[in-house]
């Protein structure tokens, strides 16, 4: 072959333009994650301190797991934070794309996924792997730190404002403590009568480390579209 080979123009495009931006994107977003869990690490120490003047027995802890993730343990509770190692973006019959602020530039709607899912903390505790855990929001955050979240009713209704809320400290605690509320308010209940009336010897002999019914709380989340890659 004599002549060098022509670069695809498309290709170049693409590369230069979409991938570029989700790379910076990814880069931005460890940024606001540790921005986060130094939040929630503060918000631990405060939390600890006032409560234990009411009850010494109300233990809070904070655990740094990974980059990508971190645990807030609180009464029998536990909050996980994880972020997403992959940029999205949303189909395109998502809301986002009838804001002013995405038609302004099509380039802000790619997105870092931060998951905050609550656990019990004997299902973490004692490695119940059959317990469920509920996914109470996904925080979505761009290159300019511009956020929104999707779960919970008033975890969406609070954090709805794409294009004028900024991932800061400020916005970050007021998510932490209304992820923390909505854990407390909702209670533990006992599983249906019906559903536990069958339990198997394999199931019995294993009960002191993990009976195989479920244990999860039953919290109402909202709908979450589908999110498609492109």
């Amino acid at each position: 072959m004599n002549s060098p080979l022509q670069c695809n123009t498309r290709v170049m495009q693409l590369l230069t333009e979409k991938s570029s931006i989700k790379q910076e994107v990814f880069r931005k977003s460890k940024d606001y994650f540790s921005m986060m869990k130094a939040v929630v690490e503060n918000v631990t120490t405060c939390v600890a301190d006032e409560v234990s003047k009411v009850d010494d027995a109300l233990k809070l802890e904070f655990k740094d797991n990974s980059p990508n993730e971190c645990e807030l343990y609180f009464s029998g509770d536990v909050l996980l934070f994880n972020m997403h190692t992959n940029v999205f973006t949303f189909d395109k019959t998502h809301r986002i794309w009838h804001t002013s602020y995405i038609k302004e530039d099509r380039r802000r709607a790619y997105f870092a996924m931060i998951n905050i899912y609550n656990f019990l903390a004997d299902s973490l505790n004692y490695k119940r792997m059959n317990d469920a855990g509920l996914l109470l929001a996904r925080v979505f955050v761009n290159r300019e730190g511009q956020f929104f979240v999707e779960g919970k009713k008033q975890m969406s209704f609070i954090f709805n404002h794409l294009g004028k809320q900024q991932m800061d400290e400020s916005n970050i605690k007021e998510l932490v403590d209304t992820a923390m509320i909505c854990s407390l308010e909702h209670d533990l209940t006992v599983p249906d009568y019906k559903d536990s009336m069958l339990v198997s010897v394999k199931q019995i002999q294993s009960l002191s480390s993990e009976l195989q019914l479920k244990t999860a709380k039953k919290v109402g989340l909202g709908y979450y579209p589908r999110m498609t890659r492109e």
